[in-house]
């Protein structure tokens, strides 16, 4: 079990290592490999006591949108669908068929997997 101690301990080791420990340095070195065990043991409290949840479609959608600079009302177009439903898609009020997902996923260069939660 890894206590927050133990967490704590890893994160203040880790920022001591790091100016120490470079790409050009073997894996085998004795600095190289206590910071990859100090980095385990942070990434493992981490992801017990502080989960990231799995964005919704909607998020997803929303978050590509804006990355891809693109409004609704152009992604609606792009699948031939109202700007409502894709509106939809966004506030969460209904989620794509199987086939617009694979289109939102094509048009939005979203991994299919991410879309289906994986």
């Amino acid at each position: 079990m890894i206590t927050k101690e133990k967490y704590e301990f890893a994160q203040a080791r880790i920022e001591e290592l790091l100016p120490l420990v470079d790409d050009n340095m073997p894996a085998n070195d004795k600095m190289a490999i206590e910071l990859s065990l100090m980095s385990d043991i942070v990434i493992f409290y981490e992801n017990e006591h502080y989960p990231i949840e799995k964005p919704t479609v909607s998020e997803l959608i929303d978050f590509y949108l804006e990355e891809k600079g693109m409004t609704q009302k152009q992604l609606a177009i792009e699948i031939g669908l109202s700007p409502s439903c894709v509106n939809d898609y966004i506030s969460g009020r209904s989620e794509p068929t199987l086939h617009n997902a694979g289109l939102i996923c094509r048009i939005l260069e979203i991994p299919p997997t991410v879309m289906l939660g994986f």
